[in-house]
């Protein structure tokens, strides 16, 4: 992927698609201060073929202020060797947020936090006490959330949501609205959207991606939550990890052109919020 030096445009390798919204699909990293990156660096749907597959998912969220890595997968040596090969290097993040207590989304913690400790590690409050404890070994900090919570400038969660798994989900800000990232959306993935539309009720929502906990889900269940999405005006979708290849299907053809083929290597990019001059 290149950028031409003259007009700013990306230049297209046959992986880049541009959407008239902004959005890139597959575009490489960069250094670019006004863009959002949002690379998945773990899932057991891969769209590089580089990478390892396994069940889980992580993904790295670059903004001009920070770098956020979201759940940890199910193993840090796939992790690792994934965001070695995307050019990721754990001593970038800044802070690491973990979804849920599922072995597939912590998993990976205790080795990435070998490789570094230097992070916040932000964690629902319900979690046991032996993830505190091995945060507190590792030589890292951690924060307990019990409602939203702010991580860095445009980056939030939702909080715990409380069903009898209590789970949270990253929200960011981008130019083109909100983006949803899901680490399994045990809650249900429609309350999900909802509790960020409430947190944020006057912005779009440009995208919603991540696990979507639709495994067993008919497809009339299926049917049922995309007109949910309809009406909550999501705009586009990239379900993964533990959506279920039923839903992705169905998904993929109600959503169209606005469908994106989640997985392991999926870059996202997004213009970011223009900051207001004091």
């Amino acid at each position: 992927m290149v950028r031409s030096p003259s007009s700013g445009v990306l230049a297209s390798t046959g992986l880049v698609a541009m959407l008239a919204t902004g959005l890139v699909v597959n575009a490489m990293p960069s250094a670019d201060i006004h863009e959002i990156t949002i690379t998945t660096v773990f899932d057991n749907y891969g769209v590089d073929r580089r990478l390892m597959t396994r069940w889980g998912f992580a993904a790295v969220v670059a903004t001009p202020s920070t770098m956020v890595l979201f759940d940890t997968g199910s193993d840090g040596t796939t992790l690792l060797a994934n965001m070695e090969k995307l050019h990721l290097a754990p001593t970038e993040i800044h802070k690491v947020v973990i979804s849920h207590i599922h072995a597939d989304h912590v998993g990976g913690l205790e080795d990435f936090l070998r490789a570094n400790a230097k992070v916040l590690v932000f964690i629902p409050q319900s979690f046991p006490d032996y993830v505190r404890r091995m945060i507190d070994a590792a030589g890292a900090r951690y924060q307990d959330v019990i409602g939203p919570t702010d991580i860095a400038p445009g980056v939030r969660t939702t909080g715990q949501l409380e069903t009898s798994l209590k789970e949270q989900s990253l929200v960011v800000d981008t130019m083109q609205g909100l983006v949803i990232i899901t680490g399994c959306a045990h809650p249900g993935i429609v309350s999900i959207v909802k509790k960020a539309r409430a947190m944020s009720p006057k912005a779009d929502i440009a995208l919603v991606m991540g696990g979507f906990h639709l495994g067993s889900a008919s497809e009339r269940e299926i049917d049922a939550i995309v007109r949910a999405f309809r009406k909550l005006g999501v705009q586009r979708v990239a379900p993964s990890h533990c959506t279920g290849d039923v839903a992705r299907s169905r998904f993929r053809e109600l959503y169209g052109a606005n469908y994106i083929e989640g997985g392991a290597g999926r870059i996202l990019k997004l213009a970011a919020p223009q900051v207001q001059a004091p």
